[in-house]
């Protein structure tokens, strides 16, 4: 690994704290002390679109604006999957989900995968995870401090949340699929936490100091200011904008439905909506779309909570901060609302990194959210991990390099999916075996193998599909081995892959799930 300090020290001084070291911007303007500690930020469902500073002027989000403005945007940053528990687990992990043993939703990461807490645990970092990391298992995972919904079950129990008004409407119990889609995606625009919890009956709205999240950022506060000569790593992860879209009662009808504009779709996309929102009126998908306003900018308010604390703890200085989602989601786009495509505005998300020294920009490369774990590290200038699939963000941070990759990845092998895009080009691949998944059938049936090739350059909406034009056979192939190249390098079953396969069929073998057929031990794997 390439030491941090070689690159970046221009002069070194002792200070009370221990070593502090003086940084140069790829500018040369001097910085102030050496990062000691990283504070990660995750929503859930979050789009990049859904954000002021990459370019929604009808969203409300200055405290996420004012963090871009303090660090690097990057531009087309990309998710190793369009779902909550392979992201989140491949984040940690800094490897694929097929490649940490994470790919469906019910799977728990096993306590074999070492993840960036294990590793800077055992380097001395006080560690934090507070809110949703979907482990899927009472295992903390190298996490010596962890916070979730549970905790703030029993703190509502113990202490009571405030009472509002009779009058306030407020919105009921999440059943997704048992109720019409209008009503588990908000789009009356009600305030609540929308979740049940214990003893409940029926769902309460809450005001903001009683509410979930704010909760977890008091947490974090907390753990920050009691371990503040420590270093730390806080992973603070909200619930929110996933549907129902939850927000307290004071950031109810902050956005009007007769304000939202709705995305345009395509004829393509008639085939593959699902059948549960066919019923939705145009009315229904601007109340959906205001809802998941209201989340994102409450999401907004606690990372505002976030950045203020760290100013008042004296941690800016000393702090690499970054900002992410687990995935995006779509808001009528394609007709869907939803995660589990490949569409970009599901694959490409908000990714924030600031520290002390950083030169503020955009960065346009191409770059996978598995590439976050060995940057922190690097950043953190401590040793590296073993058998990463990431590459570190370090030499774009600095200004050392203007490449990356020349191609990102994505898999959803609930549907037996993946996706490769390149600068230009995106493919995605898919065995068709099934309906669609988790309540999203279209009721065509099975659509059978199935390619899609988008050039986003002149069709940056995925609206025209040119698999099947002729011209693009030698490009579909290169497609192929760039996909088939990347399974075959990190999957911990490629030695099994049997012999004699066509392109199509290897991709296909791949495209199982691996957990169904491997043990944990399987997925250790040091490349």
């Amino acid at each position: 690994m390439k030491n941090l300090r070689a690159r970046l020290v221009a002069a070194a001084w002792t200070s009370a704290i221990g070593l502090a070291i003086v940084a140069c911007s790829p500018e040369g303007d001097s910085v102030g002390p050496s990062v000691r500690n990283v504070l990660v930020i995750s929503s859930d469902d979050h789009a990049a679109y859904a954000m002021g500073a990459y370019g929604n002027d009808a969203i409300r989000t200055p405290n996420l604006d004012r963090l871009a403005s303090q660090g690097v945007r990057f531009d087309r940053a990309y998710v190793n999957c369009p779902f909550c528990t392979p992201s989140r687990q491949s984040l940690i992990t800094g490897r694929y989900p097929h490649s940490c043993g994470v790919t469906l939703l019910q799977t728990p990461l096993a306590e074999e995968q070492v993840t960036i807490a294990d590793h800077l645990g055992a380097l001395g970092f006080k560690t934090a995870a507070i809110g949703k990391m979907h482990f899927n298992s009472d295992l903390k995972h190298g996490f010596d401090f962890r916070i979730d919904s549970r905790d703030h079950d029993a703190l509502l129990t113990e202490q009571p949340a405030r009472k509002p008004p009779a009058d306030v409407p407020y919105k009921p119990l999440w059943m997704p699929f048992r109720v019409p889609a209008r009503e588990w995606l908000n789009a009356d625009r009600l305030p609540g936490t929308g979740y049940p919890r214990p003893g409940d009956a029926e769902n309460q709205g809450l005001y903001d100091d009683d509410f979930l999240s704010t909760f977890f950022v008091r947490q974090a506060i907390d753990f920050m200011r009691e371990n503040r000569n420590e270093r730390m790593c806080v992973w603070l992860s909200f619930y929110e904008p996933h549907s129902p879209f939850n927000f307290p009662i004071e950031f109810a009808s902050k956005y009007s439905p007769s304000d939202i504009d709705l995305p345009e779709t395509s004829p393509e996309d008639a085939r593959w909506v699902p059948a549960i929102f066919r019923g939705l009126s145009k009315a229904d998908r601007r109340g959906i779309v205001a809802s998941y306003y209201n989340s994102v900018e409450y999401v907004d308010s606690n990372v505002g909570r976030m950045l203020d604390a760290l100013d008042e703890l004296s941690l800016s200085e000393s702090t690499l901060v970054v900002y992410i989602s687990d995935h995006g989601y779509l808001l009528g786009h394609h007709g869907r609302f939803e995660k589990h495509m490949m569409w970009e505005e599901i694959v490409r998300v908000p990714m924030v990194i600031r520290y002390p020294g950083l030169a503020p920009r955009a960065e346009p490369a191409l770059v996978e959210m598995v590439d976050l774990a060995p940057t922190i590290l690097d950043i953190l200038d401590v040793d590296a991990m073993d058998g990463l699939d990431g590459r570190s963000l370090l030499g774009l941070l600095l200004g050392e390099t203007a490449e990356h990759r020349d191609v990102v990845f994505s898999e959803y092998l609930h549907d037996n999916k993946a996706m490769v895009r390149t600068d230009r080009w995106k493919y995605v691949f898919t065995t068709g075996k099934t309906d669609l998944s988790l309540g999203y059938e279209t009721g065509h049936g099975p659509s059978g193998r199935d390619q899609r090739l988008y050039d986003m350059a002149g069709d940056p909406g995925e609206f025209r599909d040119l698999a099947d034009d002729p011209q693009h056979e030698t490009l579909i192939r290169d497609m192929q081995s760039r996909m088939l190249d990347i399974f075959s390098r990190t999957h911990p079953g490629a030695p099994e892959l049997p012999g004699g396969l066509t392109v199509e069929e290897q991709l296909e073998w791949f495209l199982e799930p691996p957990e169904n057929h491997l043990t944990p031990a399987d997925f250790v794997n040091v490349r």
